[in-house]
């Protein structure tokens, strides 16, 4: 599987963004779906998950209620709709394809090339 993540930019505290991540191959609905997040200095960071079918969502607590997790077997794609973001969340976002339900980073099998999100206070 291959992963290309896009939709990151420069936004306001409080302002919202739509990653998408889309993926090549046939398989893709059998993946679960995680996006992480890595900071300058900091290690990468599990931010919300969906199930292959995407009846089961998870997030981190940092972002519960504000970001949502979505994806579209029939366009390949997994989705993440930030809201209410704030400068703790400026990050490169990195969506990965994985066997199962997992927070843990190293769990996941394939990875896209990262999209920055910037958050201005």
């Amino acid at each position: 599987v291959q992963l290309q993540a896009s939709g990151g930019g420069l936004v306001q505290a409080g302002g919202s963004l739509r990653l998408s991540c889309a993926a090549s191959g046939r398989s893709f609905n059998t993946y679960y779906m995680g996006w992480f997040r890595q900071a300058p200095g900091k290690e990468r960071e599990f931010v919300a998950g969906i199930s292959s079918g995407g009846g089961i969502v998870y997030y981190a607590d940092s972002v519960r209620g504000r970001f949502t997790v979505s994806r579209d077997n029939a366009k390949n794609t997994v989705y993440l709709q930030m809201n209410d973001l704030k400068p703790e969340d400026a990050a490169v976002y990195y969506c990965a394809a994985g066997r199962g339900r997992s927070t843990v980073a190293s769990m996941y099998d394939y990875w896209g090339q990262g999209t920055q999100v910037t958050v201005s206070s």
